[in-house]
């Protein structure tokens, strides 16, 4: 079990990130990339990454899997808090580590990988010796490259969809409902946030606060940063509904034509950083029924998501369809130059 102590200071100081974190995706999607979990959203995924980053990846993967265990502990240092602002701001933070850091939680998560099977599970002499951290840092560049950018758009949706619900649980009853909305991964009961994990653990925030993290690529259990010095975050699973597409039909797809038109246009401004159906109705001028089958064409051409947040449907602007409205282009994967 894991148990996350807040004070009135903690709860004031709670804060949800502003977009996926390209380094904490990029780590925890290399643990899915080898177990079984999760098989009908990332099955056809596993599949396509473990081919782009077969071959040519293969001396990368093994190095990845040198430090990363299949399950457990992983180092801290690969998942920097500048990772939050884009690829390139951690990979400069993670080459910036002491080495006394990295010897040392590298120590940690080689007690997870002695014997470790499976794909790419590193050799004995590969568990000896320290990576060279500029080597380490061009590996998880190559791994993103390969198995996460090509689908950061489908990330990025998800990832906006959750903000959409957790931020209206705030609206409506502070952070203390925005804690509650967290289950059933997790649960409130004031002053505790707990949730069932791996190892009994005890976290005491002591008016740092903490920043939840939704992610793609996080399953079953949330994970929290091993040290208990730095900065508090959690990082929990996004609810699922499809498996990542790597790229979008081209022109959206058979149901984009079907945009056309001014009461589509508005419907799709009215959702703007999200709303229910009943709220879409009224902001765009139309029946409640009519909202809900635009919302599904909307949905089906790849520019809206939906989530089911409590007995409500709410519905958000995907990356594709919030750059329609501005009238540019979809944003572009976070990966390394």
């Amino acid at each position: 079990m894991l148990r996350i102590h807040f004070t009135g200071e903690d709860l004031a100081r709670v804060r949800l990130a502003a977009r996926p974190d390209a380094w904490w995706e990029t780590v925890l999607s290399f643990h899915r990339l080898r177990d079984r979990r999760g098989g009908r959203v990332y099955a056809p995924w596993r599949t396509e990454a473990r081919t782009r980053f077969g071959g040519g990846g293969r001396e990368a993967r093994r190095m990845l899997a040198s430090v990363v265990p299949v399950r457990g502990y992983f180092p801290d240092f690969l998942t920097p808090p500048e990772g939050a602002h884009g690829w390139e701001e951690g990979a400069e933070a993670v080459r910036a580590t002491p080495e006394g850091q990295v010897v040392r939680e590298v120590a940690l998560a080689r007690r997870e990988l002695s014997g470790a099977p499976g794909i790419g599970a590193p050799t004995p002499g590969e568990l000896r010796k320290p990576p060279a951290l500029g080597a380490l840092v061009d590996a998880l560049g190559d791994y993103h490259r390969a198995a996460v950018a090509p689908y950061w758009s489908h990330l990025h949706a998800r990832v906006e969809a959750d903000r959409a619900a957790r931020g209206r649980a705030f609206l409506d009853g502070g952070a203390e409902a925005l804690l509650a909305s967290l289950s059933p991964v997790l649960r409130w009961d004031s002053p505790v946030l707990e949730t069932d994990y791996p190892v009994e653990r005890e976290v005491r925030l002591n008016g740092r606060g903490l920043r939840l993290q939704p992610s793609f690529f996080c399953q079953g259990a949330p994970v929290m940063l091993y040290d208990p010095e730095l900065s508090p975050v959690l990082v929990y699973p996004v609810a699922h509904r499809t498996p990542p597409a790597a790229t979008a039909p081209a022109g959206g797809g058979p149901y984009l034509g079907r945009l056309v038109g001014r009461t589509r246009s508005v419907v799709l401004r009215a959702i703007g950083h999200g709303c229910t159906t009943s709220e879409l109705a009224r902001r765009a001028g139309v029946s409640l029924a009519s909202a809900s089958q635009h919302a599904c064409v909307l949905r089906e051409a790849g520019l809206v998501v939906t989530l089911r947040h409590g007995s409500a449907v709410l519905h958000s602007l995907t990356p594709l369809g919030a750059a329609l409205l501005r009238g540019g282009a979809a944003p572009a994967p976070v990966s390394p130059a």
